[in-house]
């Protein structure tokens, strides 16, 4: 994929992260990570910039974006459909280095989250099962690589997509920008670059109470199944639990427990006091920052989510 590395220069250095519309270049939101924004830049409609403003050094983000690199093909070589996708460093004076994953646009319209707002059971059972299938196959693969190298995979529903493709659809994953992979049973991605998106008097609390829980549920299966169907919760289709479910367990190997929808909910309420939490001390940090120490506040912060 191209990249227009001098469109990004001139957008970081006009961006206002708190009034994108007195920004220099405009842009529109179309998403948000937990530690990260996601753009179309201008009038282009071909790609989606995430903007990362994690690192204090050039080299940080160099071996970052080299991780993803990895990452991405290991993804792909597992069978995966990943859009296509590059980075770019940019380095402000006095302010944090930012990465740039820009990844070819999929029309919002086709991101498997919002497809099911409107699909009958029937319907997302379909889906459902073009992505079990792909993550059957991503987990076989990991298991192949051996003890030497274990990846990570977040399979929620807003991070698939389903695109024609000729006469057929095909499935992507989409969710890319957090490398988590393990060499010889330790983690490659350091914990504390997710950190810097968290309030600095937090920081200690979170990496005491939540960062380990939040990484390590997404090298087991059954984790990521779970936490899969809890997510329908937030994507205001709870009817859609108990059909997940059952199709879940159809997925899972035979010496596993199958999960409960009573397990989903329990699971539901822990993570969305995580993630409500985390969030409503960002907004907190953001005042603070912009309003008392009248310094510009990096990251980009979502509106209220209806979790």
């Amino acid at each position: 994929m191209e990249i227009h590395g001098d469109l990004l220069e001139r957008f970081e250095a006009g961006l206002d992260p708190q009034r994108l519309d007195r920004s220099a270049i405009p842009a529109r939101l179309i998403g948000f990570g937990e530690i990260s924004a996601i753009f179309q830049i201008a009038d282009d409609t071909d790609r989606a910039y995430k903007r990362m403003p994690l690192f204090k050094t050039i080299p940080e983000a160099e071996t970052y974006a080299a991780m993803y690199h990895t990452y991405c093909r290991r993804l792909t070589q597992s069978g995966l459909n990943l859009p296509e996708s590059t980075t770019h460093v940019v380095a402000r004076p006095h302010r944090p280095v930012v990465l740039y994953i820009t990844q070819a646009q999929i029309p919002a319209d086709r991101v498997a989250n919002r497809l099911i707002q409107g699909q009958s059971e029937a319907e997302f059972e379909t889906l459902l099962k073009k992505i079990l299938e792909a993550m059957a196959a991503f987990w076989r693969y990991n298991d192949a690589l051996g003890p030497e190298m274990e990846l990570a995979i977040d399979g929620q529903i807003s991070n698939w997509a389903l695109t024609a493709a000729g006469h057929e659809e095909r499935l992507y994953y989409i969710d890319t920008s957090t490398p988590l992979m393990r060499q010889n049973g330790v983690e490659q991605l350091d914990p504390e670059l997710l950190l810097q998106a968290a309030p600095s008097f937090l920081r200690w609390l979170i990496r005491w109470l939540f960062v380990a829980d939040v990484m390590n549920r997404y090298y087991d299966p059954r984790q990521v199944l779970i936490d899969f169907a809890a997510n329908l919760n937030k994507e205001q289709r709870p009817d859609l639990i108990d059909p997940a479910v059952r199709l879940v367990n159809a997925y899972l190997p035979a010496d596993q427990t199958p999960v409960t929808p009573a397990e989903v909910e329990r699971y539901y309420r822990e993570d969305k006091l995580i993630w409500t939490v985390f969030l409503a001390f960002r907004r907190l940090d953001r005042t603070l920052t912009t309003y008392l120490t009248r310094r510009r506040y990096e990251f980009i912060l979502p509106g209220k989510i209806k979790r």
